[in-house]
């Protein structure tokens, strides 16, 4: 006996679930691969950069206290 017209309906629309699925999974690796390697450098840079930053204030609050 053939399947018949909803069958199909549902094999067709559960087929692009799954292959909504994959892709979705390719875009969260693909994410995951594009993040930067290492968070410990990012932090490093950050602190480098708010070191910077206090040293010019420094700067300035001695410049202008003489």
């Amino acid at each position: 006996m053939p399947a018949g017209r909803s069958t199909f309906n549902k094999r067709q629309k559960e087929q692009q679930r799954q292959q909504k699925q994959r892709d979705k999974a390719e875009r969260r690796i693909q994410r995951k691969s594009d993040e930067p390697e290492s968070p410990v450098d990012e932090m490093a840079e950050m602190q480098r950069l708010a070191e910077e930053q206090a040293a010019l204030f420094r700067i300035g609050d001695e410049s202008g206290s003489v």
